[in-house]
């Protein structure tokens, strides 16, 4: 999830902890640099289907377009593979991220769940960490993934119908909740696209509202109160 300026090649990368199992039989991990696991302890798969899938309307959507701030382990990018296969509609996902976690920690994560017997997850995970950027494509779905600092990055204009805001928590990654980036995601949201986040802070919804999203809370997945859907207007 971590998306701030990739470190030189020549730093070794942060380490992660032994993969970890939560309630719902998915798997997440902890990210040492940042204190966090990457997905929800309480049910990584349940998290993305929840906040995400579901939230933004991407699991109904004939056609979504798909942009993931924080593509961290794959789980979110899974779930809406699985459910666009299942439903046999196309998807186009674009995912920023700053430092990548192994492919082989990606590979143990995903094992036997819900999107990894997709043809174009194993074209990811041989081609994961091998150039700035990932871009590819089978039976109608495509992920590109951008390895970059995402406060810096060029992102498209009236693209996305929704709008993952993944990162890691705003009191570890303020980076990616600050007004001024919250506002260059509400110009990346087509008109009627919609914005989740696991997050609930105040500043977090102020900053959505000001940008001129449609901001309501939503009951969170487990372990969390509330989370945030934000739409921008028609």
């Amino acid at each position: 999830m971590e998306v701030m300026a990739r470190p030189p090649n020549n730093l070794t990368p942060e380490p992660v902890s032994p993969v970890l199992l939560t309630p719902d039989g998915s798997r997440t991990a902890h990210n040492a640099r940042y204190g966090e696991a990457y997905g929800s302890r309480h049910g990584a798969q349940t998290q993305a289907h929840h906040v995400f899938l579901e939230g933004s309307g991407s699991d109904s959507d004939p056609a979504p377009r798909v942009l993931e701030i924080g593509f961290g382990l794959g789980v979110n990018f899974r779930a809406t593979l699985a459910n666009t296969a299942g439903r046999g509609v196309a998807l186009d996902y674009l995912a920023y991220e700053f430092d990548p976690a192994p492919a082989n920690l990606l590979r143990e994560v995903a094992e036997g769940g819900e999107g990894a017997g997709h043809p174009l997850w194993p074209q990811v995970l041989g081609m994961w960490g091998q150039a700035e950027a990932l871009d590819e494509a089978a039976n109608g779905a495509r992920l590109r993934v951008k390895f970059c600092d995402v406060t810096r990055a060029e992102l498209p204009q009236y693209w996305a119908t929704a709008l993952y805001l993944d990162g890691f928590s705003p009191t570890r990654n303020p980076e990616v909740w600050t007004p001024d980036f919250v506002a260059r995601l509400a110009g990346a949201l087509a008109p009627g696209g919609v914005l989740t986040t696991y997050s609930a802070a105040g500043h977090v919804r102020r900053s959505l509202a000001a940008a001129g999203l449609d901001v309501e809370r939503r009951p969170g997945a487990p372990g969390k109160r509330e989370c945030l859907r934000a739409v921008k207007p028609a």
